[in-house]
């Protein structure tokens, strides 16, 4: 049975409707459920699922759309009922906390007329222009919107310089902006070190790593992923952040993370950081880093960018290490967890929620062993025909657009890399599974526990077929952050899973156990 119900100029946020729509599939009988705005996108999903009808003719991106299908009419009108019932809870809750409910960027300005920073996640073809206006009302942008065109960044960003206002994205999820975080991140202490990052996950994780060393954040900028990779647009807000860094008192040390960036771009990124006359920590993940020269600093990984600038945050000498562990200890867990595998078992398999981070394991594993598989891979023999298979060893960044259309992010809702774990506990050749935890603002609220039974029933598949699963993971996080650092290690060391301090040191371990597994 079926039925699809369509409320018209009823607009609420896109992520809380998947929250809902998540809830609403697990009602029993319920086989099928979308609740979601009426995107053209949308739409699309809705008649792929056959969940379509003749009620979602001519509906609009202000239209609400809940589908639902089940096994019976009074499974369906239940549904329907919860659905309608959780969103009347979400208008309630807001009039409740004398919540106002806001229609404009106008509207916004006449609430708070302080305001000089906008936060914007409208579907990309829209979102252009609600951020032409608010640079015109003199904001700040940090733009969590992609599918915006290069050519559309081109033009925010040169009218966002002409004004002198920061314009953080497309594609920008991550920034802590006057001690505030925004979106995804982290709570940081407050410091001396200032970050502009175009990567989300890696702005997290120096921002994370440098609290663990000790030291703090003035301000962490992100850009979007594209700032300097695309040539046309020349890492214009890059270049504005390093100059708004120079320009703070505040702000003693600077790092600068990017993927690799195009050619002309990495030259006029360095000579400006050169300009600062302020240490400078540069890491372009994937490129082989340079010497030290003048105030600038190159670092290998993240991890090391983080002590890099730590260090020169505290006037000392950053000691280079691979792991924080002594040499013993690393080697009896490598001895641990080879020892039960059987000679099926010969492939590693990252199932990442981190793009950054997934790429940083990516890069590594293709340099040493090769022939790694990924969604993120820049060799397109090495992309999997399907992205819902992995292929040999393979490294997936699962909060890509492949993952994420028509459900949340997968640290916001971590039933996407759930399933994929499910899926991988099937094969019974994958010999280490390497994860990402990512903690913080945005993030769901308990990363950890809410995969644990399918990581222990990974675990349980491996052994019952004479083998052994070793699972390395770390976590991206701090003390301040409300998901409980501490209570994640906990959770994770109680199925047996290793728990490394950084994204690099998991990924050097998942490589030298391979390396074992492959003797």
């Amino acid at each position: 049975m079926k039925r699809v119900l369509v409320e018209k100029d009823s607009y609420y946020d896109s992520v809380f409707l998947m929250l809902i729509n998540r809830e609403v599939k697990e009602i029993e009988g319920v086989t099928d459920a979308v609740v979601s705005m009426g995107t053209d996108v949308n739409v699309t999903l809705l008649k792929e699922t056959g969940l379509a009808d003749k009620e979602i003719e001519g509906v609009t991106p202000n239209d609400l759309i809940v589908a639902v299908e089940g096994k019976s009419d009074e499974v369906v009108e239940a549904a329907i009922a919860k659905a309608k019932e959780l969103l009347d809870q979400k208008s309630s809750a807001m009039d409740e906390n004398g919540g106002t409910k806001i229609y404009s960027l106008e509207g916004a300005l006449d609430v708070v007329p302080d305001a000089n920073l906008a936060i914007i996640s409208l579907p990309g073809e829209f979102a252009p222009r609600e951020v032409k206006k608010a640079l015109r009302s003199g904001l700040h942008v940090m733009l969590f919107s992609d599918n915006v065109s290069v050519e559309s960044e081109i033009e925010l960003k040169n009218l966002a310089k002409e004004k002198g206002l920061l314009m953080m994205g497309p594609d920008c999820g991550t920034a802590i902006i006057n001690g505030k975080p925004l979106c995804f991140a982290n709570v940081v202490r407050p410091g001396d070190i200032g970050v502009v990052g175009a990567s989300g996950t890696g702005l997290q994780e120096i921002t994370c790593t440098i609290e663990k060393f000790g030291a703090g954040i003035t301000q962490g900028i992100g850009t979007g992923g594209r700032d300097l990779k695309n040539a046309k647009i020349g890492g214009t807000m890059m270049l504005m952040g390093i100059e708004a860094l120079k320009n703070d008192d505040a702000t003693n040390v600077i790092v600068v993370v990017s993927k690799p960036p195009a050619e002309e771009v990495a030259v006029k990124v360095i000579d400006a950081l050169r300009k600062t006359g302020k240490p400078s920590v540069v890491h372009f993940i994937g490129m082989e880093p340079g010497k030290q020269e003048g105030n600038l600093y190159y670092a290998g990984n993240l991890e090391e960018a983080a002590g890099m600038a730590a260090a020169l945050s505290k006037g000392e000498t950053y000691q280079k290490r691979t792991y924080t562990l002594d040499r013993s200890e690393i080697d009896a867990i490598i001895e641990r967890e080879t020892k039960k595998m059987s000679s099926k078992q010969k492939y590693i398999r990252g199932l990442y929620t981190g793009g950054t981070l997934a790429d940083e394991a990516l890069i590594m594993f293709d340099r040493e062993i090769g022939g790694i598989y990924s969604n993120n891979q820049s060799k397109e023999a090495f992309i999997p025909p399907d992205p819902n298979k992995s292929v040999k060893h393979t490294i997936v960044d699962l909060g890509d657009d492949v993952y994420t259309v028509g459900r949340p992010h997968p640290m916001i809702d971590p039933s996407t890399r759930e399933d994929r774990i499910r899926i991988e506990a099937e094969d019974e050749e994958m010999a280490v599974m390497l994860l990402d935890i990512v903690l913080g603002y945005g993030s769901h609220e308990d990363p950890a526990g809410a995969i644990l039974d399918s990581l222990r029933d990974a675990k349980k598949k491996a052994a019952d077929r004479g083998g052994y699963l070793s699972i390395v993971t770390s976590i991206t996080g701090t003390e301040g952050d409300f998901q409980n650092i501490y209570e994640t290690k906990k959770k994770l060391e109680s199925i047996g899973c290793v728990v490394m301090p950084s994204n690099f040191q998991a990924s050097t371990l998942a490589l030298e156990i391979m390396r074992k597994v492959e003797k």
